[in-house]
């Protein structure tokens, strides 16, 4: 079963001068993906087993003239003629189809050209070819002319597209099925035309993600990606700084993420900037700022304002607060245990004090009751003392008349009992 698919691959969108098979490209362009423009290098492409390469490149009525890429600076309504060379590095005559088209600026940022079957309507239209199918010798160069006419109500401002030859052929696909593959290698087309220009990049749609790390003494990871927009209509390079805070301002830092390649007017990329050892303060705010750059020897004058915008993203200290509540557990035990420690030392004086004053409250082997209680003498008639304070026998307190077991005599010489 044939599937009939276009797929376009390894077109080269830096103009060099073509040169053996064998050769490569100055400044090679990002990579391609199946269906769309690739790197700046000679294509390899054959519709049978048989390998076939070539170039195309700026060139001139008399050959190449090193020209990287077609560079112009036109009024609304001009028109120019110039070459492009289509050289065949093969050593077999190939058969190929050249046309122009508009350039787009991919989501990674890479220059490409619109598919095969769509049909340009800015530069890659005002461009007029001679002749759509083109038959080139085998190690041959073809330099082909072409006119270029910028419309009157053409915008102010850059405009990118590309001259592209192609050849089709067929692959088979991972599923064993036939696919129609269009190969196509070009040169890029950079017009300017002339009036008011405003170079201005938008940053839009920020999405930021923070990742906590296990380890309590070390901060998380804050991924911010957002779009990248030329607003404007100068083609602009850039270069994003992400800045995270935390509430109130705290902990403020600031990164550089990698340089932005060229954006096209109207184009838009994915930019991602990671900053490492954010502190979780529960709730940050990022900042994503792009600075724009001029491309190639253009000035900015004056620079352009930056693009920015804004988003917040939770950011739960888990381990730090984990830390704490061990902390705040452990500190309460040590309390708990300091009072019950506490109350048992209060309990055991009050126990040792009842104790004496239960041992206190009793007499001691016939002592009287009254002096071990209140520590006071006797009162009189109980016993009595000497003047010294030591007790006196019973005998003497006999002959004194103080012993109240014997009877009294009053004055009047009469017992009394």
């Amino acid at each position: 079963m044939r599937l009939l698919a276009t797929i376009a691959a390894g077109i080269a969108l830096l103009g060099v001068v073509p040169a053996p098979p064998a050769s490569t490209l100055a400044a090679p362009a990002p990579a391609t993906r199946p269906g769309q423009p690739g790197p700046s290098a000679p294509s390899s492409a054959s519709p049978d087993p048989a390998a076939a390469t070539w170039g195309v490149a700026p060139s001139s009525a008399r050959g190449p003239n090193g020209r990287a890429a077609f560079s112009y600076k036109l009024d609304p309504g001009a028109t120019l003629t110039d070459y492009v060379g289509v050289t065949n590095h093969s050593t077999r005559p190939l058969t190929l189809n050249l046309y122009a088209s508009d350039a787009v600026t991919t989501t990674r940022g890479g220059f490409d050209l619109l598919a095969a079957d769509q049909k340009p309507t800015d530069v890659g239209s005002w461009v007029r070819l001679p002749r759509r199918t083109l038959t080139i010798p085998s190690t041959s160069r073809l330099d082909v002319p072409f006119t270029l006419t910028v419309p009157r109500n053409a915008t102010p401002g850059d405009h990118a597209g590309g001259i592209v030859a192609s050849l089709a052929g067929i692959a088979v696909d991972a599923q064993g099925n036939q696919v129609a593959v269009d190969h196509r290698v070009g040169a890029r087309i950079y017009l300017r035309v002339t009036g008011e220009l405003h170079p201005t990049l938008t940053v839009e749609d920020v999405r930021v993600r923070h990742t906590g790390s296990v380890n309590p003494l070390a901060g998380g990871t804050v991924t911010a990606t957002f779009t990248v927009h030329n607003t404007g209509n100068v083609r602009l390079a850039g270069q994003p700084v992400l800045g995270v805070a935390g509430p109130f301002g705290l902990a403020r830092r600031s990164v550089d993420g990698e340089a932005l390649p060229e954006i096209l007017p109207g184009g838009e990329l994915t930019a991602t900037v990671r900053m490492s050892g954010v502190p979780p303060l529960f709730r940050l705010t990022a900042n994503a700022t792009v600075t724009p750059a001029a491309v190639g020897d253009q000035v900015l004058d004056p620079p352009p304002p930056a693009g920015t915008a804004r988003a917040a993203v939770w950011a739960m200290p888990w381990p730090q607060l984990a830390v704490l509540a061990l902390l705040a557990l452990a500190g309460w035990a040590l309390i708990a245990a300091r009072r019950r420690r506490a109350a048992q030392l209060a309990r055991a004086v009050a126990a040792a004090r009842e104790e004496g004053r239960a041992q206190a409250s009793r007499a001691p082997d016939g002592q009287d009751a009254a002096v071990v209680a209140d520590g006071q003498p006797p009162a009189a008639g109980d016993g009595g003392s000497a003047p010294d304070g030591r007790p006196m026998p019973d005998a003497d307190r006999r002959g004194l008349g103080l012993d109240n077991r014997h009877p009294t005599i009053d004055h009047t010489g009469k017992d009394e009992k």
